[in-house]
Order: structure tokens, then sequence, then C-alpha cells
């Protein structure tokens, strides 16, 4: 990023890690296909197997359970699927049941009929509404088939943190499957799919400092995987077609090693984040925090002050050098109230920035932000006493 600009949207997509960089760049010297059986390809297959290993331990898994794919949206539409396979076996998932908060990229459903998803609610805070969620499984008739649940470890708006141990625990006692969608969690919180916390993870290269257009899914196991999405060749043991990324894949393994090492740091970036939520209360004392009543990521700040629409206070932020969001960069070209505050009960005419920073976000930035919020803070200000 510019030096000159205050970069507060990791949240939409992280910078390029130094080492992600050098990573991709010693790949890059590496022509051959890793495929291929001779000494070219096993130099590439070594790259995308090393890089397997560092993504599988971000997530507490095991690398054999690790499948590369273009991107986050990829594995989501990969593993939201009505029919699955136990060896040679199909098994069916009749329903798929998702929170009214999550990502679009789970909240469409996937490869399922919208006639088969079904959206769970979130309380005032963010969190599923578990006693809903307990009420659905309870009633789903296993006879027409498994019940797949999808939920998001953190919001990517709020940053609020969902219980997934709970819910994960709920999931098994009904029989069903639970995805769960680690993108923004990944780096944030300790993950840990061998450890109670779901059957299946969900992970972004480019949210974590790698380079974009690279995910994975990582399974508890892979005895039981949904029928491709993309077939082909027998890449990623078949479950995912196509010659790998090898530049991309090196890129996510050097920044998963980065992100569970940088886990240690979480206290000073949660530190940050609250010196950034102190300007916003100093500087407009009506303004309302989202999800601060409950944990949240702590990197993330998702805020609303009365008569700053936020569509228009994003321009005038990314005019005084500063990047950040009115909410996901999902749908940035849509003109809208937020589907997440929607879901927490705030009404259609709720808007609201997004502050989200890194390890490298410092004073500089603060202050920049700091300027614009208070420069845009007057001319709202003088706005209202003209009218």
């Amino acid at each position: 990023m510019a030096a000159s600009r205050a970069y507060l949207d990791h949240n939409a997509s992280a910078p390029l890690l130094p080492a992600a960089r050098a990573a991709m760049l010693a790949a890059l010297e590496v022509d051959a296909n890793p495929s291929s059986v001779h000494a070219d390809g096993r130099s590439a297959r070594r790259m995308v197997d090393g890089a397997r290993r560092d993504v599988a331990a971000l997530a507490g898994g095991k690398p054999e359970h690790v499948v590369f794919t273009s991107g986050a949206t990829e594995a989501a539409s990969m593993l939201l699927s009505p029919d699955w396979r136990m060896g040679k076996a199909p098994v069916r998932m009749a329903r798929l049941i998702v929170s009214a908060a999550d990502h679009p990229c789970i909240l469409n459903g996937g490869r399922f009929a919208p006639d088969a998803v079904t959206r769970v609610g979130v309380d005032a805070d963010g969190i599923v509404d578990m006693a809903s969620l307990e009420r659905e499984l309870a009633g789903h008739d296993r006879a027409q088939g498994l019940v797949l649940v999808a939920i998001h470890a953190a919001n990517n708006e709020t940053g609020v943190i969902q219980p997934v141990r709970d819910i994960a625990a709920l999931v098994k006692a009904h029989g069903g499957v639970l995805v769960v969608d680690a993108v923004q969690a990944a780096g944030r919180i300790p993950l840990g799919i061998a450890d109670g916390y779901g059957d299946f993870l969900i992970l972004s290269s480019h949210k974590i400092g790698g380079p974009k257009g690279v995910g994975a899914v990582v399974g508890v196991s892979d005895l039981m995987m949904p029928v491709p999405l993309v077939s082909g060749g027998g890449q990623e043991k078949g479950f995912r077609a196509g010659t790998e990324n090898v530049p991309g894949i090196a890129g996510f393994g050097a920044a998963a090693r980065e992100a569970l090492t940088g886990l240690a740091g979480i206290d000073g970036i949660r530190a940050m984040r609250d010196a950034f939520e102190r300007v916003v209360v100093e500087l407009a004392p009506d303004a309302t925090i989202f999800g601060n009543r409950t944990e949240r990521l702590c990197n993330t700040l998702f805020f609303a002050v009365p008569g700053l629409k936020a569509e228009t206070a994003q321009i005038a932020f990314d005019l005084a050098g500063v990047s950040l969001s009115a909410g996901s960069a999902c749908s940035s070209g849509k003109v809208g109230p937020s589907h997440v505050l929607k879901a927490m009960g705030h009404g259609e005419a709720a808007g609201a920035l997004r502050v989200s920073i890194g390890p490298e976000t410092g004073e500089a930035e603060l202050k920049a932000f700091e300027q614009a919020l208070r420069a845009h803070l007057a001319r709202r200000d003088g706005r209202e006493r003209a009218a």
C-alpha cells in the first residue's frame, strides 16, 4: 500500500506479506506441472505439499485433508452440495441450515435448491440463535437424508465470534455435518478442526496476507466428501480437478505460517483496535458500536453515527487517504442496508463503516483516521446547522 494512505480494510483483503511474495517468486522459477513425475515436476509438488502442511497447521488439521481451491467462494460452492459420497456410496444432504448473518457465499446456499435452505436468526449481538438452530435440527426428518449446517466462525462486518464448538456439539448430537466459514477467523483466533471445531473449514489466502485467487477446504477427514464441483483430472485426490496454482498455493502456505505465528500478537492488535474505537466514541458520542457487547475479532470495528451516511462517508475517507469499508467488500457495488445489521434487528436504515486493521497498523493510520472522521463530522454538523 502507498505510504501516504492509511489502509484499514484488512477484512476485505490483507496486504501481501513479504514472506508470501518471496514464496510466490520462488515458485514462479519452477516451470513444471506438479503432477509430472520428473525432477522438475517433483520440485513443484514439494512446494504444493509444503504449503498443504502449513495450511493444515493453521487449521489444526492434517495435510492429507486439505483441498486447494480458487478461493473461499469456490470452497463454499464445493461443500454446500446435496450430493456427497462416502467412498463410492452416495450420501444425500437433504437440507442446508445457515445463519441470516452469514457471508453471501454461504447465505446463497451453494448447490442446494432454494426451498432446501433454512435460515436461522441471530440475536442483537449477532450470535446465532441456538434455540432456533436446535429446533431446526430436531425437526429434520433423517429419513430424507442428512442435514448440513454452514456457519461463519466470525462475521466479516461486525467481527462477532460465534460459539463454534457449541454449535458443532449440537450439530453432531443431531447427526448433522458442520461447515465452518473460517475466512475471517484464521490468524485472528485459534482454530482446531481436529478438536471439535466442525467437520470442514473454509479458508482464504488473501484474508491472511497471501495472494488472491487461492483458498482451501480443510476437513476432519476425507472419508465423506461432496461430489466435485470441478471435475476432470485427478488433482487434489480427485476432489478438485485442474492443475494446481503453484505460485498462489506457495504464497498461501507462507501466509498461513505467518498467521499461525501471528496469533501471539493479537493482544497488540486488539489494543490498537480499541484506540480506533475510542476515537469514534470521543468524536461522536452518539455512535453505535456493533458487536461490542460480545466477543469480537481483535482487528474489527463496525460503527454507525446518526446522520452519517455510510456510502458518503466512505468516499470522504477515501479522498482523505483512508481506505475502509461500508460493510462487506463483496457488496461494494450495491447500495442498500447491511443484511448483517438487518439480521441483528437494526433495521433498514442502519448503515455503518468498518475499520479492519492488521499487525502493521500504527499511530500514523490512527491519526489519519481521526483527522478524516473529525473533518467529516464537522461537515455533517455544518449541514445540520444550515438546515
